[in-house]
């Protein structure tokens, strides 16, 4: 693993213990020599755990669409920052140049990201590690929602098992670095003869 793609919000958040993640978070990532690949805002806890990576002489790779470009605080000190045409292709870069996804808290955006790049993973689109960093509970409601979904059949087990989440920062990317994606036979690689 180079580098890991953190989805987290364009805000702090109401607890100081999302913050304290965020930070612990780019510390965690340089310890490990690991590269990190985000939304490139210099707000809330994108803004953190960049300036986290980069306080420690970490590496961070910035990827911003236009449109959010010219709205959000674009982050100016990045080890590279890269500006898209569109979400689409952010999020295509975003996978190109990762090793691995980590959903921090966060609101729509961050939801859609992790959910996009986990389907990805389902459908063997990418062998790669997904997980939640569960700050404070943040994903318990979610994590009983997909484990509701996975007992009513909507869900299959071994798919639901593509979605890693633990506590903490260390605890998370110790799953990583150990991460064997399970042998899955998709949809996309069926015969419908």
């Amino acid at each position: 693993m180079n580098n890991i793609c953190v989805y987290c919000g364009s805000s702090p958040g109401r607890l100081e213990t999302y913050a304290a993640a965020a930070r612990a978070l780019g510390e965690a990532l340089v310890a490990r020599d690991l590269g990190l690949v985000y939304g490139g805002a210099s707000i809330g806890l994108m803004g953190l755990v960049a300036d986290s990576v980069l306080a420690l002489g970490g590496r961070a790779v910035g990827v911003i669409p236009q449109g959010l470009a010219r709205k959000e605080v674009v982050h100016r000190h990045l080890t590279e920052l890269h500006v898209t045409q569109s979400m689409h292709e952010r999020k295509t870069l975003m996978a190109e140049l990762s090793d691995g996804f980590i959903a921090m808290p966060g609101g729509i955006g961050t939801f859609e990201e992790i959910f996009e790049i986990w389907t990805w993973a389902q459908l063997g689109i990418h062998a790669k590690p997904c997980g939640l960093l569960n700050v404070a509970g943040y994903y318990d409601a979610l994590t009983a929602f997909l484990d509701h979904a996975t007992a009513e059949e909507f869900l299959k087990p071994p798919h639901r098992s593509l979605l890693i989440v633990e506590p903490t920062p260390q605890l998370l990317l110790d799953r990583f670095a150990s991460y064997q994606p399970p042998s899955i036979r998709k949809w996309l690689d069926q015969d419908e003869s």
